[in-house]
């Protein structure tokens, strides 16, 4: 087994618990206000990650492909009109992809 399979394993798991930690919560910890004001973060936090995600080359070394900037811009954009989450991420996603297959 290798560690990144390994990895993928434990990624799994951890998700799988979040998610059944969530449905498992009561309603009255759900409407609190800190858990909404966390929860109103999280997309962020994940836009963020796919993008230091990003920046790391196979190499383990640090870059900044143009590209991505350029991409995470449009999602920041799509941010600023009030789109929801799955269009900033599809936004971003493809204005990257779109470059890197035209340049």
């Amino acid at each position: 087994m290798t560690a990144l399979l390994v990895a993928v394993v434990i990624a799994s798991l951890g998700s799988y618990a979040l998610k059944l930690a969530g449905v498992s919560l009561p309603e009255s910890v759900l409407a609190d206000p800190t858990v909404q004001r966390i929860a109103g973060f999280l997309p962020i936090a994940m836009l963020t990650a796919l993008v230091v995600v990003e920046l790391a080359d196979g190499g383990g070394r640090w870059s900044l492909d143009w590209r991505v900037a350029v991409g995470v811009a449009a999602g920041i954009i799509a941010l600023l009109f009030r789109a929801g989450v799955l269009v900033v991420f599809v936004v971003a996603v493809t204005v990257t992809a779109l470059l890197r297959l035209l340049v």
